[in-house]
């Protein structure tokens, strides 16, 4: 919690030192009162003594009321701006370090642990800065205070008021050692309703084909219903907090008054008055000590599951990147769009096996190399070291003659445009979709845009839309056809106007007089920069100037399409599987 709270700002640090010196100012307005309630009670049983002063005192005790109330609304007020500030700015803190961690990572916590961190964690600790700052100062300098006032009144009231604190600090102890280790479990079943949630979301259309609503409720209400008895058994928990200090307050207002009668019987005529007067303010500042300890209760309440928040946090702010900026930000070489594989192998870090072995092959500007292979052969990884998604784990990686490892990552994507398997769309219009990949030149202009989607043989639908390509996507996409959507992600990648184009299964959903149009319409316009393809149709990359085979992780053929007809048997089988011999032949 301390190491979070090194976010704080300096704005923020001197609006709460601003706010520490107005407790202290509330506390002791509000420790002041009893005071004049005590000149009060005595001057009303003082014979002779002038209504004048009574007045005086009681204005007294309104001023104090008054300038404690005033405290409280502006600490209320610097309470919340500290908080919301330090939420924002960690909250922004936690959202870059996330867009900074490798795929290993993010798997890792999981997409819906990461939500739940960025959101529901970071507003557990807002929470506890608004309220602590204003209890967890005030509740100790109170207590500490008013105990220091009442001490020399009467040892036997300080001894009840001691078993009184006693009986309060033993029953939150029992209450944390019970609480805390089920607020770690509460926001893992958070994290846990939120997957759950999510996935139900996305794969929405799969639930309803296939009737499995009532599948995905039972499986929402096991999450929740645990959730739900893990919050019942923390709310019972501190249920007892609340009547426990009640019913030590009002014990100790009746102990203290049970020995005052006493105190008072035995006491002499001149006596008895001064005795009276120290048993109401004694009363007074007990109630106060008693509330000191009520505001910490409450803090306590919040606190635990405010520190597994924190501790949730730091995890992801602490987790060491894999993945680091190189320091060459610029072209060094004479070399443009080339990709070389030297030996490469790569195995995922939990892994024992690599996925790929020995990889070696090189790319000259301007050549389309495509990549087929049975499913799991390592296609998508392959090509997924390049964008440095991940880090070949031996052998190097060069673009433009340079190990990717040795470029910043701006640079070295500012050389790429990549489509993934999935076509990815965010909540912008198409226009703001196929313009998001500007690559730190120049912006991407309206007619760049309307050229990629000519290209990307998505104008005939994108004109035809409403607002045209001020149309607002939905997120994912779910407004547009599987297709219509991988058009709009390969568009996105031709506005970017790379020296490398990299595709990454990205033609599965076109049919294929639109796959054919496209890519002889990319082939024109991309005719000086390097294409890289990942496919799983042979018609898609037949005319490649290379094709890589793999086969579980190693290459086990390259050249022409119909070079590895005659030469690669596992080519020739996967050929065939799709098209026949004269279509092969003749294509």
């Amino acid at each position: 919690m301390i190491k979070l709270f090194k976010n704080l700002g300096k704005k923020e640090i001197i609006l709460a030192v601003v706010s520490l010196i107005l407790i202290i100012a509330q506390v002791w307005l509000e420790l002041k009162m009893p005071d004049y309630m005590s000149e009060i009670t005595v001057l009303v049983q003082t014979e002779g003594s002038e209504m004048s002063e009574i007045i005086e005192n009681g204005a007294y005790m309104i001023a104090c009321a008054l300038g404690s109330l005033i405290s409280a609304v502006i600490v209320g007020f610097l309470a919340s701006n500290i908080s919301a500030t330090f939420s924002m700015r960690v909250r922004k803190k936690l959202f870059d370090k996330v867009e900074n961690l490798s795929m290993n990572e993010v798997k890792e916590f999981s997409t819906s642990s990461l939500i739940t961190r960025t959101t529901n964690d970071i507003t557990q600790i807002q929470m506890l800065i608004a309220m602590g700052l204003q209890l967890m100062i005030k509740a100790p300098i109170t207590a500490v205070w008013a105990i220091t006032k009442i001490l020399n009144k009467s040892w036997q009231w300080s001894a009840i008021t001691g078993v009184g604190i006693a009986i309060l600090l033993g029953v939150i102890a029992i209450l944390m050692i019970i609480v805390i280790p089920r607020f770690k479990i509460v926001q893992k079943l958070i994290d846990k309703i939120n997957g759950v949630t999510r996935e139900n979301l996305t794969g929405i259309r799969v639930v309803r084909a296939f009737n499995a609503e009532e599948y995905q409720q039972d499986k929402f209400e096991k999450v929740n219903s645990e959730l739900t008895n893990m919050q019942l058994f923390n709310q019972k928990a501190f249920a007892i907090l609340s009547p426990t200090m009640y019913l030590v307050m009002h014990f100790l207002t009746l102990s203290i008054y049970f020995v005052g009668a006493f105190l008072i019987k035995d006491a002499g005529m001149i006596d008895k008055v001064g005795i009276f007067g120290n048993m109401v303010v004694f009363s007074s500042y007990a109630m106060q000590v008693i509330m000191s300890f009520l505001m910490l209760a409450m803090i306590f309440m919040m606190l635990p599951r405010a520190q597994v928040s924190a501790d949730r946090i730091n995890e992801v702010l602490d987790k060491e990147i894999s993945i680091k900026d190189g320091n060459i930000d610029k072209d060094i070489t004479n070399e443009r769009g080339t990709v070389e594989f030297k030996n490469v192998c790569f195995k995922y870090p939990d892994a024992d096996e690599y996925l790929l072995k020995d990889i070696s092959f090189k790319v000259k500007k301007g050549e389309t190399v495509a990549f087929i292979g049975s499913t799991g052969s390592g296609k998508s990884t392959l090509i997924n070291l390049v964008p440095r998604f991940y880090d070949a784990t031996d052998g190097e990686v060069l673009v433009d003659g340079v190990n990717v490892k040795d470029y910043t990552q701006e640079f070295l994507h500012n050389k790429l445009g990549y489509v993934s398997q999935k076509a990815i769309i965010f909540n912008e219009t198409v226009k703001n979709n196929v313009a998001y990949g500007e690559n730190g030149k120049d912006k991407i202009t309206d007619e760049q845009v309307k050229k990629a989607i000519e290209v990307a043989q998505g104008k005939d639908f994108i004109e035809k839309m409403e607002n045209s390509y001020d149309t607002q996507m939905a997120q994912g996409g779910t407004n547009v056809s599987g297709g219509q959507k991988q058009r709009i992600s390969i568009a996105r990648a031709i506005a970017r106007n790379p020296e490398i184009y990299i595709f990454d299964d990205s033609f599965s959903a076109l049919d294929y007089k639109t796959d054919s149009i496209l890519r002889k319409e990319l082939k024109k316009y991309t005719k000086n920069a390097t294409t890289l393809i990942v496919a799983q149709r042979i018609g898609t990359i037949m005319n490649a100037d290379k094709i890589v085979v793999l086969d579980e992780g190693r290459i086990v053929g390259q050249g022409t399409h119909n070079e590895l007809l005659k030469n690669c048997e596992v080519y020739e089988q996967i050929a065939l599987s799709q098209l026949s011999k004269e279509e092969l032949e003749n294509g």
